[in-house]
């Protein structure tokens, strides 16, 4: 398994240096091809008008979009213009997340920008949050203050679960690079310890015979930290410059509802985190 093509998914908003970087280290790394993509839709103001003064409005909104977007396509090709021979842009006037999530079909992998606590403008910005539950596809975050992709120690957050055995899975490629790769499960109360550390060895085996040599590790929860709180430190403590880790969440009344680890993994800024859900 290898990853032939990379999909970068660029905000109107938000800066796009340390995407475009991983993505370009990526499609550098894999020889793949490179797949630039953005979307955004006019957001109406919260009091309208009518007539023509609101058809102004609208075609002068409507050309910025457009404008930014013949932007972003330049920024992209001038990022990626030396990482491989095989470079393509797709912008549409749409819904970031639906027109991103739809275009990810091409890709094998999909690297999008990190989020804020802060509330995200479904207009003019694909969320992690949605891409992940949306696109079938296993989503690389990179937070902003992130400037290369560190492979030299990564850490699986592994929970006995579809969603983190689909996460390894993806993380394949990514992992025979890897210099360093710490198999963690963080034992709840309750569970039986000689069936977690089965669980991490299992996996550990699993990776050797796909040529990743790996150790297994079980960290004991911490009563006064929560699951992501002790995740954190304890990537801290690797050296993780990624983490890989199956995505957690559920629809509820249209609104995409993630689990605290989860949530955690998209909002924080101190490495690469590839989730698949």
């Amino acid at each position: 398994m290898t990853y032939a093509t990379v999909m970068v998914s660029l905000a109107l908003g938000q800066s796009n240096e340390a995407r475009l970087q991983v993505a370009g280290e990526l499609a550098e790394r894999f020889e793949a091809a490179i797949v630039g993509v953005a979307a955004a839709q006019f957001a109406p103001p919260l009091y309208f008008t009518d007539g023509a003064e609101a058809q102004s409005l609208i075609d002068q909104e409507e050309a910025s979009i457009r404008k930014r977007l013949v932007e972003l396509e330049a920024q992209f090709r001038a990022a990626t213009k030396a990482r491989s021979d095989r470079v393509e842009w797709r912008g549409a006037m749409d819904f970031p997340a639906r027109f991103v999530a739809r275009e990810a079909r091409c890709a094998d992998i999909l690297v999008s920008g990190g989020q804020g606590p802060a509330f995200s403008d479904a207009f003019a910005l694909a969320s992690p949050k949605d891409l992940v539950m949306q696109a079938g596809r296993p989503l690389l975050v990179v937070p902003d203050k992130v400037n290369w992709l560190d492979l030299r120690s990564v850490l699986v957050a592994w929970k006995d679960t579809p969603e983190a055995r689909r996460a390894v899975a993806d993380a394949l490629p990514m992992l025979r690079k890897a210099r360093d790769v710490a198999v963690v499960e963080i034992a709840e109360e309750g569970d039986d310890r000689a069936a977690v550390v089965r669980r991490v060895t299992d996996v550990t085996a699993w990776l050797a015979r796909h040529g990743v040599t790996a150790t297994a590790r079980v960290c004991e929860a911490v009563w006064n930290q929560s699951a992501d709180q002790q995740l954190g430190v304890v990537a801290g403590d690797a050296g993780a410059g990624l983490i890989v880790a199956g995505a957690y969440g559920h629809s509820r009344f249209s609104e995409l509802i993630l689990g605290g680890v989860t949530e955690y993994l998209v909002t924080q800024s101190a490495r690469c985190v590839l989730l698949s859900r």
